[in-house]
């Protein structure tokens, strides 16, 4: 019989209205075991083990919490008696958290996170669906070796590939031009690809001060060098293929010379960064130095440079070279 830890989190998925007053806050508060006691599917031939983590909503969890919360999941996986681990976990942060898992937890038990978009105590909760789903995906062998997954409204996702898409939909996960790695239907468990871009590291400390600024037409370097004030790193999220304005990339030049390393994204949704323009394009950003993160998102390039940083003897322009695709 395999054995899969629940690990819970909060999130939408533990959260109830805080009274019965119209417009009242929706605030984490069921517990793990409550969640399980929930389930209108009984798995059967399955036996769940609940580790209640946290209650928080994933718009409060910072760097160090998910890192705490990445390293329990690792706890559970070098359990011999544990076959698989499903979190669940708000919808805000979960591809973050995901992510962070993919990179610190080894071997090949599958990680599935899961959540719902509608609290606990709504008619049509999505949560107890995707709890049952989640779990029959860990407990599959068909999701060895996937590294850690989303799993929503049926669909399995690579924790590189998703982000949330819909503030509101339960279909809010989408893994955009990759594309899903299967889906589960019932009781059927169908995996169509398996992701490539993996890698694990074992870092002593998780470096938080890793910053994002999004540019915009016309903005300024104000915010970006405020940024290399504090920040250990800095993810810019550029034009297009990895473009900024001439002031932009002038203070990049200054801020790598300085020791502080800078990662390119898009702020485009599909498609990789790559050093073509000019006159403060990609190309002057390149030769300032800035590392060119391919098609990882922004809120994915932070994690992978908190995760490299907080390595000792980890090369970030390796890092992104070898999973930025």
């Amino acid at each position: 019989m395999p054995r899969i830890h629940l690990v819970t989190t909060g999130g939408t998925i533990a959260s109830r209205a805080s009274s019965g007053r119209a417009g009242a806050d929706v605030v984490a508060s069921v517990s793990g075991e409550a969640l399980r006691a929930a389930l209108h599917d009984p798995l059967d031939g399955i036996e769940l083990a609940v580790d209640d983590f946290c209650r928080v909503g994933s718009f409060a969890i910072d760097l160090p919490l998910a890192f705490a919360l990445a390293r329990r999941i690792a706890e559970h996986a070098d359990d011999p008696t544990c076959d698989g681990i499903v979190v669940t976990h708000g919808t805000d942060t979960m591809e973050e958290s995901a992510f962070l898992a993919d990179l610190l937890v080894p071997g090949s038990k599958p990680v599935v996170f899961t959540g719902a978009q509608r609290s606990a105590d709504a008619p049509d909760t999505d949560g107890p669906r995707n709890i049952a789903e989640a779990v029959r995906l860990a407990a599959s062998g068909d999701a060895a070796g996937l590294g850690s997954v989303i799993l929503f409204e049926n669909d399995v996702h690579a924790a590189r590939d998703v982000t949330k898409t819909h503030t509101a939909r339960t279909d809010t996960f989408r893994s955009g031009e990759h594309g899903k790695l299967g889906e589960v239907d019932g009781h059927v468990v169908r995996i169509h690809r398996r992701p490539l871009l993996r890698r694990t590291y074992r870092p002593e400390r998780i470096e938080a001060e890793v910053e994002i600024v999004r540019l915009a037409m016309g903005a300024s370097d104000r915010l970006f060098r405020h940024a290399a004030t504090y920040a250990r790193a800095i993810v810019l999220e550029a034009f297009g293929r990895g473009n900024a304005p001439p002031a932009v990339s002038a203070a990049v030049s200054e801020i790598v010379a300085a020791g502080t390393p800078v990662i390119v994204c898009s702020r485009c949704p599909e498609g990789r960064v790559k050093p073509v323009y000019g006159n403060g394009g990609g190309k002057d950003l390149e030769r300032a130095g800035a590392i060119f993160a391919g098609d990882l998102t922004g809120a994915k390039a932070r994690i992978l440079a908190a995760v490299v940083l907080g390595t000792s003897g980890a090369d970030l322009r390796e890092a992104f070279a070898a999973l930025g695709g």
